[in-house]
């Protein structure tokens, strides 16, 4: 018996990845007039501990398209300011009050809510496709160039035939390592534990809910449950991990604000995420057909919460730059290449702030001197603001119609 042909699909673009970069692409190509067709692995949006910021770039993006006032209607919540406990100091890190958009405030919005959001805006125009359940296994080739992708849609053998392909498939990328492209890591020196804590009616509203570590602990308020991190030194998991849960739970019972039976709750290394934090950039993003943007072609530290909204920011510019030749059904080398050269300096310029913000050069035994340049350039929250509330460079979409 011959085995069944694989379903095939025609498009401009095949956007391989359903998050945020993924998402906004697939949703500013369609409202533009060009045919996508995004493949999420998942079959819904629904993953713990992922970034959950908006920052106000994103929200200025949000009002340009139209979509800010639905958007916030989605419960959420804000932040002016953000704040941090450095060398058992209250510091203020970044205050967004003077920044020139509509909303001058971060929103709080689980991730899976956003990306609901935009899947349904999307699914109302009628060039846009999602396929859920969507595996990416290869790229199809075509005189030494990418002409689209083999994929399993629920183990159904599909081939998405496009012009493009873009990687959106976050900082594991597939697309990055079957399209062979090299990258440059600058490690970092901590990772985070994740874990979610059931919410008590007794349980105070803590004004850190929002802030950044306090103790080398953070603590997200998701409404029926918190969602709390735990900061450890890179490396450390598997020596933590085989000492027990116990002395684990004894270590974080002594920073966090929940009393330590509360951590009973913890009773298996299952109910933990580890998530492994990198710092890396592809040194090329594209390949002939290929091109990669957001995690997928540089990986963020989570200070500041900025990636999100650096790779809805790929995603504009992605769109901008790309849509005419899309259109035009010519697409070429040098024209990913714009899009690599548009992006280059926000992503190289907010890496470099990163690196010096996660002290991996530090010396351990001297305090922070984040406090003392607070206080002497007070200045520095508004332009921290700047740098993280809108980035290097906005960008703004072109094709909105």
């Amino acid at each position: 018996m011959q085995p069944a042909a694989p379903k095939v699909l025609t498009t401009d673009c095949c956007i391989v990845g359903g998050g945020p970069a993924g998402m906004m692409l697939g949703y500013l190509f369609a409202r533009a007039g060009v045919k996508v067709v995004v493949i999420e692995k998942h079959d819904d949006f629904l993953r713990d501990f992922r970034g959950d910021t908006i920052h106000p770039s994103t929200l200025q993006i949000m009002h340009q398209l139209g979509l800010l006032e639905e958007l916030l209607s989605l419960p959420h919540q804000r932040a002016e300011k953000l704040q941090a406990e450095v060398a058992g100091e209250e510091v203020t890190l970044a205050d967004f009050s003077r920044l020139p958009v509509k909303c001058r405030f971060i929103a709080f919005m689980p991730q899976w809510d956003f990306l609901n959001f935009l899947a349904a805006k999307a699914s109302l125009l009628p060039e846009f496709t999602l396929l859920q359940s969507t595996r990416f296994d290869e790229f199809i080739y075509q005189h030494d160039k990418v002409c689209g992708v083999r994929a399993l849609a629920n183990g159904e053998k599909t081939e998405i035939r496009a012009q493009l392909v873009i990687g959106a498939d976050g900082r594991h990328s597939q697309v990055r390592q079957k399209a062979g492209l090299t990258a440059r890591s600058f490690g970092a020196p901590r990772d985070v534990l994740w874990f979610k804590l059931t919410k008590q009616p007794d349980d105070p509203e803590w004004s850190m809910g929002h802030k950044g570590p306090k103790q080398n602990f953070i603590i997200i308020d998701r409404g029926d449950f918190w969602q709390c991190g735990y900061s450890i030194r890179k490396g450390q998991y598997e020596p933590i991990k085989a000492a027990g849960l116990a002395p684990l739970k004894s270590q974080i019972a002594g920073v966090s604000p929940f009393p330590a039976e509360r951590l009973e709750e913890l009773s298996d290394w299952q109910q933990l995420k580890l998530l492994i934090i990198r710092i890396d950039r592809l040194d090329q993003w594209m390949i002939p057909g290929v091109l990669c943007i957001g995690d997928a072609a540089h990986a963020m530290s989570p200070i500041g919460g900025v990636g999100v909204n650096l790779a809805i920011q790929d995603a504009v510019a992605t769109a901008n730059l790309l849509t005419l030749p899309l259109r035009k059904g010519k697409v070429s080398v040098r024209q990913l290449k714009k899009v690599q050269k548009r992006r280059q300096f926000p992503t190289c310029a907010t890496q470099f702030i990163q690196i010096k913000m996660s002290g991996k050069n530090r010396d351990k035994n001297k305090p922070s001197p984040l406090p003392r340049l607070v206080r002497r350039l007070p200045f520095l929250p508004t332009v921290f603001g700047w740098i993280i509330g809108l980035g290097f460079r906005r960008e703004k979409p072109r094709y909105i119609g």
